[in-house]
């Protein structure tokens, strides 16, 4: 037995954000939000569509969005790649969807709260060793909570998740473990297949219930994830050592350089920080 990467685009969303996901992303985002308490007993699907074969950079990271019962909104976002201002993507997106909410003619009061939660393949906060982060708005001076504290960020770095699978001891533990290992495993461990939801997410990430078709497309994508990874942290090994004599913005023009063959423009500009017009400068010389 052999289960697809959930890290992947396709994998992801196939898993948590389908038709017949309800009752495993209600699971999953109990573990993860809500310490595995039961916390959300509902909730809608709201984007319940497959990815499209997209190519460049957003490939490298997807949304499930849905909506609780009581009207609170949830992005789910799972991201491999550490491109350059992830994190003010991460706010933005919480915060587009917490202002899109309303229609034309509403009033504030229609408002409802927004969870980001974000998983990355990547260490975000160094000066953390939690693999669980929860950003909320603050009093600066004595800590207290604003009283709309309608928008909260939830990051969970899968790196910092360290537990093996005998080590394993709360839902959450086992619903990061299947979205890190799953992939490298060959049967359903013993101490995972007494929760339902967890068994269905292995029997949909079991290659045996894919077509060909789609395992050739998830093969590609996962080459593609990998391919970028190697491209931009060789990229910036080498732009850092001939660069560092040479400034900053001359260091993220030679990275630039080293990644014009592997990522389209927006990529790379995302990558690096440098503006699409500078890229595009560097690829017009290049050519």
């Amino acid at each position: 037995m052999r289960f697809i990467n959930p890290k992947t685009d396709y994998a992801f969303k196939k898993i948590f954000g389908s038709a017949e996901s309800k009752d495993i992303l209600i699971s999953f985002l109990n573990a993860l939000i809500y310490d595995g308490n039961p916390t959300i007993e509902d909730l809608e699907i709201i984007n319940p569509n497959l990815p499209p074969k997209v190519e460049g950079l957003k490939d490298t990271y997807l949304d499930v969005k849905a909506k609780l019962k009581d009207g609170t909104l949830v992005i789910i976002e799972m991201q491999v790649l550490n491109v350059q201002s992830f994190g003010k993507r991460v706010l933005f997106n919480a915060a587009k969807t917490y202002a899109f909410q309303l229609q034309k003619g509403e009033g504030y009061r229609m408002l409802k709260p927004v969870i980001a939660l974000t998983l990355t393949d990547f260490e975000m906060f160094d000066n953390r060793h939690d693999f669980t982060s929860r950003f909320v708005y603050r009093e600066v001076s004595d800590g207290s909570v604003y009283p709309e504290n309608d928008i909260e960020l939830v990051f969970v770095e899968l790196p910092k998740f360290t537990k093996e699978l005998p080590e394993l001891e709360t839902i959450t533990d086992k619903w990061i473990y299947f979205i890190k290992s799953a992939r490298s495993l060959g049967s359903i461990p013993e101490n995972m297949d007494n929760i339902p939801e967890l068994q269905r997410a292995f029997e949909i990430a079991n290659q045996a219930n894919l077509t060909p078709t789609e395992l050739e497309d998830l093969e590609r994508r996962e080459m593609f994830i990998y391919d970028q990874q190697g491209a931009v942290a060789l990229g910036r090994e080498e732009g850092r050592e001939e660069g560092r004599l040479e400034g900053k913005k001359e260091e993220q023009r030679i990275i630039a350089q080293k990644l014009l063959t592997v990522l389209d423009d927006e990529g790379i500009a995302a990558t690096t920080g440098l503006s699409l017009e500078v890229v595009r400068e560097l690829r017009e010389k290049m050519d």
